[in-house]
Formats: C-alpha cells, structure tokens, sequence
C-alpha cells in the first residue's frame, strides 16, 4: 500500500509511446499467435469440423485471448495481476478438451471447460494456502521445467511428427535454425527498440527467408469473409457431465500451481514492488473468467502464457501496457479475418524458431532463481533432483506409464504436474519437517529483488 505514495513509478506502470506500445504489442502477437491458431487447428482436424466453423472458432480464440490478455494487464476489481501478461489456450488442456470431446461429445467438452473455470473460483481460497509451499527451489524447478516441456511441444511444429512424410526435413529445421540465428544477430547488433524487438526482428527475418524460397503461401489471404464475430455456444448448448470433466478439474489445480510460478517470475522480473504471493488470486481469479468466456464461445481454458515470460526477460520491456495493446491487436485480429488468415500463413518452422528460444528463456529464468538456492544443502539437492527425475521422464521418454491405469497418467504422464507436485512435497517434507538444518529460502519478496530484476 506504502508505495502508491511514492512518486517513482513502477517498471510495469510505465506508460510508453503509442508507437513503441504498438511494436511491442504487435511482437507478443507473433510470439504467441501460434498457440491458438495450433490449438484450433489441432481441435478441429481432430473433430472433423467444417472450414466455416473453423474460422468462428479461430475467431473466439483470438478474441477471448484479447480480452484476456487486456484484463491481466489491467486487472480490474482484483481480475488479473497488473502485470505484462498475455492469455492463450494451454496445451495440456486443449488434449483434455480433445479427448473428452473424443470419448463423449463436443457439447460435453465444453460444459467440461464451464465447470472447471467454476471450480477455480470454489478451490482459490484452499489454493491460497498452500502458496508458501512455492519457495524459490521449487518455482525455479517449475519454470526449468515448463521451459522443456513446451521446447519438445513446439520442437513438432518444426520437424512435424515422426513418421509421417517430410518428417525433420532439412528446409524446415534450417528455418527454424536461421530465426534463431536472426534472433540472436538482432540482439546483438542492434540497441535500444530494435534491441527490444530482437524477437519479432528474427521472425519477420526468418519468415522473409522462407518466402524467399517459396515456403509461404498468401493465396487465403484475401479469400473468405472480412469481418468474423465470434459466436456464442457455436456447437449448441453445453451439456455438464461432472464424470467427464474431472480430468480437466484436476488440470486446473496444476494451472494455478504453473500461474503461481509464473506470477512470482514476471513480477520479479518487472520489478513490481511488495509480496508476489499477494498477486497470484488475482492472476487466477482472471484465469477463471476468461476460461468461463472461451467456454461460452466454445473454446478449451484460456490461462496466462508461459510465452511472455521469456519475451519480458529478452525484451526488458516490462510495460504492462505493452500486452494492452497486444491484447487489443488480437481483438482487432479476431474480427478482422484477412489479418487472422495472415497469421495462418506464417512457416510453422520460423514459429517453430521464435517459440524454441522464447521457451528457452523460461529456463533461465527458472536457473536465475535456482542460484538463490543453495544446492549443496541435502533437502534442496533432493528436492531438485527428485523433481527433475519424475518431471523429466515423460517430457523426454513419452509414452512411459502407458502401461499405467489411465487415471494415474493424468499426473504421471504431464512431467510438469509430476515434477511440480514432485518439488513441492519433497521441499516440504525437509524443510517443513525439521530434516533439513537450513529451511529452504522464503519465496523471494519482489522488494528486496526489485534492484536485481532491473539490472
């Protein structure tokens, strides 16, 4: 509370030019536009689902994504964390959301996705509890491992599945090579904004050098309708089957536990001022009700992005004004179609690229708070290594517990929810039940970090 009187502002509050909100807000677009665009494409393949539904569908995700992202940065009546966050459709819960939808119907998927943004609201209040068994060795761990994890889910989007023809083909990955390549050049060579949009720099670069070989088409482009209005219950009324939605119920305790190490990261990073256990129920609270609103438009959750993180850390941008207006252009982008179709038509090998280094900034990020903890101790050793063993399995051997009931691989098989859970009850077993001489490091307070977060 003491701070608002202070006349510095914070790193988050900042309020840049229009022109350098719109570039900076125009690049977590690219980064991110991936990830709905996949998630629909994915859905709708899957489900058999016709062009025109297709685009409605493109359409509500890029608009719930907007809204959602502005409501993070805002973070109205304790909706959203007022911090520089961008919302997409998580990966995890788009497979739930699929195979619900496979086993029973679409109707059901959805009345699944409307239930579990409910439950958010009834388990925060249990959730906030338990956040002080989020210490820096397990956030850290957290953030290692999602950096991983999405590194292998975006990795396809380069190489395409095994098996199946043009499967790692030289074009593709050098492609995703050279945005990479670009990236880093751009980072390196220029300063100031061009530095800061080193990322969309190596994106727009990487995407030249395809169309430059022929691997980008802007023939649907112009074809289709121009204006596109989401639609509200696209595929009838929801039917709730509690049976069929609790695999997506027990996704969600995971996403607010990933939302926890998320918020504590960007909050530091950004150099936002006071407890950053303080924030988390906001970002969750503006988690549930943008999930509530995709699944009124037939979407699966619609949760905070491990995506910007990285980009924040890479950019140094730490405007929460900036995802604003990125949350504004995805608004624009789902009613606009010629734009969204243009975002189809980027190479998934340059997205490929661009998502690759993002998520690898994650992982720093998750180091950075690792070396706060001193590893040498016996509880932190094990509670890293455990946390590493059980998170890391399925993430790079799948198909590990195939053999298991299908109800343990729900945990099991998701290394995040694995590892996550892995970290938590190790660390609280040491350092909570005196078999540790030195209690794990306190979550780190945002105030003392302030100074090392801007550096």
């Amino acid at each position: 509370m003491g701070y608002e009187l202070n006349s510095v502002v914070d790193p988050a509050d900042e309020r840049l030019p229009l022109r350098s909100l719109f570039l900076f807000g125009l690049q977590h677009v690219l980064v991110m536009a991936a990830s709905p665009i996949t998630a629909v494409f994915l859905v709708s393949k899957a489900l058999g689902f016709s062009d025109a539904v297709t685009v409605s569908l493109i359409s509500a995700t890029f608009f719930v994504c907007g809204l959602g992202s502005m409501l993070q940065s805002f973070g109205p009546k304790g909706f959203g964390a007022r911090l520089p966050f961008v919302m997409v459709p998580g990966g995890a819960p788009i497979a739930i959301f699929l195979a619900i939808a496979q086993q029973t119907d679409v109707q059901t998927a959805v009345g699944a996705v409307i239930m579990t943004a409910l439950f958010y609201f009834l388990a925060l209040p249990v959730f906030r509890r338990l956040l002080r068994y989020f210490p820096p060795i397990v956030v850290g761990t957290m953030l290692l491992l999602v950096s991983v994890n999405l590194v292998r889910i975006y990795g396809v989007t380069i190489t395409g599945k095994p098996g199946t023809e043009g499967f790692a083909a030289p074009i593709e990955v050098g492609l995703a090579l050279i945005t990479i390549v670009l990236t880093i050049v751009a980072a390196r060579v220029f300063s100031g904004t061009l530095q800061r949009l080193a990322v969309m720099l190596g994106l727009v670069g990487g995407s030249l050098v395809a169309l430059a070989l022929g691997h980008m088409d802007f023939s649907g482009v112009l074809s289709g309708p121009v204006i596109a209005v989401p639609q509200l219950f696209p595929f009838g009324m929801p039917k709730f089957d509690l049976i069929a939605a609790i695999p997506l119920i027990v996704f969600s305790i995971i996403s607010m536990a990933e939302a926890t190490g998320q918020t504590i990261a960007t909050a530091e990073i950004v150099g936002r001022r006071g407890d950053a256990h303080v924030i988390v129920p906001a970002t969750i609270r503006g988690d549930a009700l943008m999930s509530l609103v995709g699944g009124l438009f037939g979407t699966s959750l619609i949760i905070t992005s491990g995506e910007n993180v990285g980009i924040v850390r890479a950019t140094n941008v730490k405007s929460r004004y900036v995802t604003a207006m990125a949350g504004a252009i995805l608004v624009v982008i789902a009613l606009f179609a010629p734009i969204g179709r243009l975002a189809t038509a980027l190479p998934g090998a340059v997205v490929g690229g661009t998502a690759v280094i993002v998520f690898s900034i994650i992982g720093v990020i998750g180091i950075d708070l690792l070396r706060r903890v001193d590893l040498r101790e016996h509880g932190a050793m094990f509670t890293l290594a455990s946390a590493l063993s059980i998170g890391l399995l399925p993430i790079l051997v799948p198909g590990v517990y195939s053999q298991f009931p299908q109800w343990t691989q729900m945990i099991l098989g998701n290394g995040l929810a694995a590892g996550t859970v892995t970290a938590v009850l190790v660390n609280a077993l040491f350092a909570h039940h005196g078999a540790e001489k030195h209690p794990a490091d306190p979550a780190p307070s945002l105030q003392s970090t302030t100074q090392g977060a801007n550096e």
